[in-house]
């Protein structure tokens, strides 16, 4: 169907293995379709795969809409002082960063609130939370309002990381209820804020909404991607974020397969050529031997692709079987032989017999 993100395993409509050195076909993550991520294919130099990228552009949410809601709206009033430690359920981090000089809230330090209109909103959407039952219009009203600014403040490519740590602590001093009800709030594709966030490469936002202790990272979007999926993908430049990424490999399920062709991260990431990202995620307890939908493992992928490094990374792990087939019967020595990778064959022929 269109959209639909084919197995990125295997090159099955392509030229055969053996020609396939020439001509390698690429998937790119080019945006959401139809509840999807499209994909493309490209023919691309072995060396290109940092241009690839997964992009989940928050403009597609249909309840976004072309409309966004105004700071004077929805969002921004005037900061006022904290009223005590009851009304700062979260982390100090949130008020001072990592100089918090002590565990208290800080009494003198200005204190975000929300307008009126949308605090508004939050008290109704938490009452209903609470008592589930029949929507009224003005409930649909203000969950629509409550998502919309949620999602144009926190889901941007622009999105400013303080904005988000204000709102989040106004969202938890209403009730931890109504934090853990927006932060995994999902538009209509399936995406949350951070799916956003991680294509966006946004890492300072991910670690605040890891930080809630309230996100729900195991996500899976209409197309079958969480976001731990979403940032095996991402080429990262900053230790810093590197170690955000590594965080939510450690909070997710890395074994997790997108519904539509049963890939993992690791596959994914393989797939890229994200070699830093397949450290992260065996490191993380990724499982090598899984296959997706045709059979296909992590080291048929590389095989298949002629990355030596990630082969040998691949070997390294003391689980990993070279003798699995898929589902045409070819194991990891006929894949990178009908690939024209005989360098690669003669290391796991090494590997077999060593």
């Amino acid at each position: 169907p269109p959209g639909a993100l084919k197995s990125i395993m295997k090159k099955r409509d392509g030229p055969p293995r053996s020609e396939a050195e020439g001509s390698k076909k690429s998937l790119q993550f080019v945006g959401v379709l139809n509840g999807e991520y499209e994909s493309t294919s490209s023919e691309e130099e072995e060396g290109d795969s940092s241009s690839e990228k997964a992009s989940a552009d928050s403009s597609d949410s249909e309840e976004q809409g072309d409309t966004e809601t105004s700071d004077e709206e929805a969002g921004e009033g005037e900061p006022k002082p904290p009223e005590g430690d009851s009304r700062c359920p979260l982390p100090v981090w949130f008020w001072w960063g990592n100089a918090a000089p002590h565990r208290r809230c800080p009494r003198a330090l200005p204190r975000f609130e929300l307008s009126p209109r949308m605090r508004e909103a939050c008290l109704i959407v938490k009452t209903h939370l609470g008592h589930p039952g029949a929507t009224k219009s003005k409930e649909l009203a203000s969950s629509s309002l409550v998502l919309q600014e949620w999602f144009r403040l926190s889901s941007q490519k622009s999105s400013i990381p303080d904005t988000v740590a204000n709102h989040i602590l106004a969202f938890a001093e209403v009730s931890p209820a109504l934090l853990a009800h927006v932060v995994n709030l999902a538009d209509g594709n399936g995406n949350t804020a951070l799916h956003y966030s991680v294509s966006h490469s946004n890492f300072h936002i991910v670690r605040l909404l890891l930080d809630t202790g309230v996100c729900n990272v195991d996500h899976q979007n209409k197309a079958g991607y969480t976001a731990l999926m979403l940032a095996a993908l991402a080429a990262v430049e900053q230790e810093d974020d590197m170690n955000v990424v590594r965080r939510l490999f450690s909070m997710g399920n890395v074994n997790a397969k997108a519904s539509q062709a049963g890939q993992t991260a690791l596959m994914l990431a393989v797939s890229h050529g994200r070699q830093e990202m397949v450290e992260a995620l065996l490191a993380c307890g990724a499982d090598v031997n899984l296959q997706d939908e045709e059979g296909s493992t992590a080291l048929m992928c590389a095989c298949e692709h002629g990355r030596v490094e990630t082969v040998k990374l691949l070997l390294a792990q003391p689980t990993c079987n070279i003798s699995v087939v898929d589902s045409d019967g070819n194991n990891a020595v006929a894949i990178a032989l009908e690939a024209g990778h005989s360098n690669i064959a003669v290391l796991l022929y090494a590997h077999l017999n060593s």
